[in-house]
């Protein structure tokens, strides 16, 4: 393993969330690993060249997050290659609507293994590696689905739920072994591309503080990853100041 900077490691680096978390964890001098399946290589090394830019260190490493040999591969190559991997974000949304009627049985298991089974690969792995170490952190992105399930989403919240009871688990087993695992409930829009198109009066909601700045949840990340491990947050719950529309 070189000798050079801690890394971040960020699954599910996209142009918002992702993006911002990645930034952020560079900006405090880790190496950010960003992956995103191959179809988004581009944009993702976009997003290394963004943080590169600011003068921080960050490389694309398209890597499809549901496919078991390719992560074990992803680890190892960061783990010998680049450094050693001291935080773990697991941010892949794979938020659908589809009324029960309509969910076919690819959807659901397409968004299982999107929001959770690829979790726990992230998890596994990173805890094989941070183990020897005798530390690390190790947060996976919810959503308010992760703790109540809504009108058309049994897909999103089945797979939801199944990640946060996967963090319960390891924060029981990781915890004790100094290696901190969090689970941040995400209760709201965030100020992404996605709302940006599709819902009306962003602006608006903007200036009322009623979207999530992807910017200010990083830091949130950037502050568990810091916490003193005698007072360690498992589940941390972030929204809008203004919650109704």
């Amino acid at each position: 393993m070189p000798d050079t900077e801690k890394v971040c490691l960020v699954i599910g680096a996209g142009e918002d969330t992702g993006g911002a978390i990645a930034r952020a964890f560079a900006r405090e001098g880790l190496t950010a690993c960003l992956v995103r399946r191959s179809a988004r290589a581009e944009a993702l090394e976009a997003l290394a060249h963004s943080i590169r830019e600011e003068g921080n260190k960050a490389i694309a490493l398209p890597t499809d997050a549901r496919d078991e040999k390719a992560m074990v591969a992803l680890f190892e190559k960061i783990e010998s290659e680049i450094g050693p991997i001291d935080v773990v974000v697991f941010n892949i949304g794979a938020n659908v609507r589809f009324s029960i009627t309509e969910t076919t049985a690819r959807v659901y298991r397409k968004v299982w293994e999107m929001a959770a089974f690829a979790g726990f690969l992230t998890g596994r792995e990173a805890a094989k590696h941070m183990l020897g170490r005798g530390r690390g952190t190790i947060i996976f992105t919810g959503a308010t689905a992760s703790v109540r399930g809504s009108d058309g989403f049994c897909a999103f919240a089945g797979a939801k739920h199944a990640l946060r009871a996967l963090a319960q688990s390891m924060a029981r087993e990781l915890g004790p072994k100094n290696i901190h695992v969090a689970h941040t409930i995400i209760d709201g829009a965030i100020d992404s591309n996605f709302i940006r198109e599709n819902l009306p009066e962003v602006g608006k909601k903007r200036d009322e503080d009623a979207l999530l700045n992807p910017e200010h949840i990083a830091q949130s990340y950037v502050m568990l990853h810091k916490q003193p491990r005698t007072a360690w947050t498992h589940e941390l719950d972030l929204r809008p100041w203004k919650e109704n529309w």
